[in-house]
Formats: structure tokens, sequence, C-alpha cells
């Protein structure tokens, strides 16, 4: 486990072109589809303890990425996220805690007018000088949810059992910050 205490104190602003968020869903109960957002912002505070850190971000749900675009429009949609009348997905931390060998990012996630708690597993990679003066951290996270506690609850039941998409959907973040 990288040690947070090489982080320094203040603001760090996610770099959205060497991060990625991404989430991979069950399709026909047989086979994953994955994908991600192309526009996000998010702002990590370090505090003195690095425990006591928040982070926010912002993620443009219109800006969704699974490589078929009839798939994409289908998830803009009134069906899954409206994107019309909700069109972010946020996340604000609640609280950084140790977990094992590396740690947990808590907060709250909302999606479509609903706002959750969730838990993230959270790798802290280390810090590093760029080759332009700066100071980047970097942040691998994952968290399981279930869509429908979010209101995403479309679906179609198969004629041999089961349904066409998964309740349960992986949210992974690749995360690359820059310190202000």
């Amino acid at each position: 486990m990288a040690d947070l205490n090489t982080l320094i104190s203040g603001t760090w602003n996610v770099d959205p072109s060497h991060s990625r968020i991404g989430f991979v869903g069950r399709h026909l109960m047989i086979s994953k589809v994955r994908g991600n957002f192309a526009t996000f912002t998010g702002v990590i505070e370090i505090a003195p303890d690095p425990l006591h850190s928040t982070l926010s971000a912002t993620v443009e749900l219109a800006s969704i990425v699974t490589g078929d675009e009839t798939r994409d429009g289908h998830l803009k949609g009134e069906d899954f996220f409206d994107v019309a009348n909700h069109p972010t997905m946020t996340f604000v931390s609640t609280g950084v805690k140790e977990k094992g060998n590396d740690y947990a990012l808590l907060g709250d996630l909302t999606i479509k007018g609903a706002t959750l708690p969730v838990e993230f597993d959270l790798e802290f990679e280390g810090v590093s000088a760029d080759p332009w003066g700066g100071t980047r951290a970097g942040f691998t996270a994952e968290t399981e949810i279930n869509r429908k506690d979010w209101g995403l609850e479309w679906n179609v039941a198969l004629e041999a059992g089961g349904v066409l998409v998964g309740e349960k959907v992986k949210i992974q973040l690749e995360i690359e910050a820059v310190k202000a």
C-alpha cells in the first residue's frame, strides 16, 4: 500500500485525459458490456491528515461510450439515465478509511435524482513529478452497485430465463490528479 502521507495537502484536479470512469454490466446473463464516460471533472482536497481528504466529481452522462451508438442512445434515454432531465451523475465523498492493505472511499452517489451511499475499494498508486514541473498522484477505485437502487429499472425477460440487462454494475475508476 502506497503511503497516503506522501500526498501534499491542498487542491488536486482530476486530469480527464489521463483518467477513466468506466463500468461493467452483464448482457444476456452470459457476457459483459464495458463502457466509460468521456466527459467528467473532479476535485480532491487533500487534508493534512489524508484520511480527512474529500473528493467531488461530476460526470456528463451524455458522454457515455460503450462501442455501440444504438446502445449508447438507449442508455441516454428515459429507460435509463434520462439525460434530458438528469444530465449528470455526481459523487461527493464522506470519508476515507484504511481497509486491509488499501483504503475505502465512502461517499454519496447521485444518479437520476437518487442519492445513495457507496463504498469504493481504493488503491493509492503513489505520487510522481511530471515533465512539466507539476506533481501528480494516481488512484484506482472500484465498487459494485445495483442499478435499480437508482431507478435504472428497464429490462426485458428472456424466453430461456433471466433478463437482458443485469442489475449489478461495477464502477471502475482510474484517476490521475494534478496538484493545483
